[in-house]
């Protein structure tokens, strides 16, 4: 096979995957599994025989080992599904080769421009060829970059029989982005001891720690009536759900915070005067500071309904993921491995903490400790997403060489 990690990538990059949070099944939306059909084909050619697609879209493949020696089996892992902030319908990649500087503005949308002021990274870049959109789609290197550099690494071993190594299990998830990429990995099939989620930002980025994360869902009845007749008695459930979302302090909002700073951010507002729905997630990097935002929440929803005597509401908070860190701790090496492997590839590992959650949060806490790797992507979410061929070509090498020292390291 000819295919570069690029050639992947911009393959991968046209199928429309986005997840639907509206949805309850799993996969969230059936074309997600038209990447996983592609990713599947494409893992029988290169010959890995047991590659399937399972009926929650989710791909799993096996690298054989090549080596006598008791390797942990170790897995890599990326999500096939796009984020529903933006869409990502027919995206239309761009190549800017051989980036010599300053901003780049996108073809399809003249007032979308990735500005080196707020891109930093890109003064890293020159010589480098970078990959955008045409401004009207996102990219979605989050994370088919991670799954292009996935298959490139397999491919290599598979091209390079003489280089050492252990089993390597290939797992491509659905609907990460809302949540929900883990809840239907089968473990006994997959069979790993440990595990590599490629769906980290700058090269050279190793995370092994996450926010906390919980989903706070309010439903407020208010009490309808006509308008023409309604003083004293009509409580709009809208102006409830209003008054709610302004007492919300704005010191304690993802654009008002950062490091290890949490957050309360409202995402979704639907009603009418007589229901209203309000959508929050909570982000703390510990338990406590995930309780105490909880709380903070809470007493101003009971604040703001004492004014509305009349009015009903609910208050749940469901669990979506916690910080992979404590699990981590318990095996150190696995973030050792990494950092020795990032350094083989010629960059300087950067250990840092994740301003969000990855499948790996979910994973380590489920049985399968799983820090995250960069892939090289940078504006996720945004038509403004961009990506370094040659940051991809290192997170590739990343890869090789992490399963080199795991068998190196190995009894």
């Amino acid at each position: 096979m000819t295919d570069t990690v690029l050639s992947r990538f911009l393959r991968y990059v046209q199928i429309d995957t986005q997840s639907d949070p509206t949805s309850s099944a799993q996969p969230s939306t059936e074309k997600q599994k038209d990447l996983g059909r592609v990713l599947v084909e494409e893992l029988l050619a290169m010959g890995l025989t047991d590659a399937h697609l399972d009926e929650h879209g989710n791909v799993y493949a096996t690298l054989p080992a090549n080596t006598d020696k008791d390797v942990p089996v170790i897995c890599f892992c990326s999500h096939m599904d796009t984020a529903p902030d933006f869409s990502g319908t027919g995206v239309k990649p761009q190549v800017v080769k051989n980036y010599q500087g300053g901003d780049i503005r996108l073809p399809g949308d003249s007032n979308q421009v990735i500005r080196v002021e707020s891109q930093v990274e890109l003064k890293n870049q020159i010589g480098h060829d970078i990959v955008t959109t045409d401004g009207t789609t996102l990219l979605g290197a989050d994370d088919k970059a991670g799954i292009a550099e996935i298959m490139s690494a397999a491919q290599f071993f598979l091209d390079n029989p003489d280089v050492k190594h252990g089993t390597m299990k290939l797992l491509f998830t659905t609907d990460e982005e809302i949540g929900r990429g883990a809840d239907k990995v089968n473990f006994e099939k997959l069979g790993a001891r440990f595990a590599y989620t490629m769906d980290g930002g700058t090269a050279g980025g190793i995370e092994n720690e996450t926010f906390s994360a919980d989903a706070v869902d309010i439903a407020i009845t208010g009490v309808a009536m006509h308008p023409g007749y309604s003083k004293d008695k009509m409580e709009n459930a809208i102006k409830i759900a209003g008054d709610i979302i302004a007492r919300l302090p704005r010191r304690v909002s993802p654009e008002r915070t950062s490091g290890k700073e949490g957050f309360i951010h409202p995402t979704d507002l639907s009603g009418a005067m007589e229901k209203a729905h309000i959508g929050l997630i909570i982000r703390d990097f510990n338990d406590q500071g995930l309780t105490e935002k909880e709380d903070l929440v809470r007493n101003i929803v009971q604040s703001v309904m004492a004014d509305y005597p009349g009015s009903t509401y609910t208050f749940s908070v469901r669990e979506q993921y916690r910080n992979m860190k404590a699990v981590l701790d318990q095996n150190p090496e696995i973030v050792d491995y990494a950092v020795e492997a990032v350094r083989r590839a010629g960059m300087e590992p950067r250990l840092g903490s994740i301003r969000g959650g990855t499948d790996g949060s979910r994973l380590s806490y489920m049985g399968l400790p799983c820090p995250n790797i960069f892939t090289g992507g940078h504006a996720y979410h945004s038509p403004l997403e961009w990506i370094s061929v040659q940051d991809m070509e290192k997170a590739v090498k990343t890869i090789v060489e992490l399963m080199k020292i795991w068998e190196e390291k190995a009894a």
